[in-house]
């Protein structure tokens, strides 16, 4: 059973995605304000219109990869599966139909997969940067990749 899943490491600075839904984005950016010293503490990226505007407004470095809708969710998706990104915040709109809505999905499984911390709004994401794991190292199991795809190549 241990060797079905592997140990990643969480180190003490994070690399935390930033994104937020057009009507999310005032939020977030206020959320970052109000968080400013701990986040300037961590590694910041973003999809493009957020990170710009939170970069802007908060002064806090941020990289930004391409807008959501320009395949930005996705690369995000990618650096999570490449083990770049440890936790995600994304003020995600409930309420309004998205165009890349299937991207947004594929972003929220992906971090589900690698289990990556992922806050959808601001009530999540304050108990996740207060909690004691922001400032300590932090062990999860990821399913064992290499493992799975031998296991199935044998028995398909």
């Amino acid at each position: 059973m241990a060797e079905d899943y592997i140990t990643f490491t969480i180190g003490e600075k994070k690399n935390i995605a930033l994104i937020a839904h057009d009507n999310e984005k005032p939020k977030l950016i206020e959320w970052c304000q109000e968080n400013y010293e701990i986040l300037k503490h961590h590694n910041l990226c973003g999809t493009g219109t957020t990170a710009r505007m939170i970069a802007d407004r908060t002064g806090l470095y941020i990289k930004a990869y391409n807008s959501g809708p320009l395949g930005g969710d996705q690369q995000i998706g990618a650096k999570i599966v490449e083990g770049v990104i440890d936790f995600v915040v994304f003020f995600s709109d409930p309420l309004t139909a998205q165009p890349h809505d299937p991207d947004v999905k594929a972003l929220m499984r992906i971090s589900q997969v690698y289990d990556i911390p992922m806050a959808i709004n601001k009530a999540t994401a304050d108990f996740m940067i207060q909690s004691r794991f922001m400032n300590e190292k932090y062990d999860h199991q990821v399913i064992n990749f290499r493992k799975n795809v031998s296991d199935r190549a044998k028995n398909l």
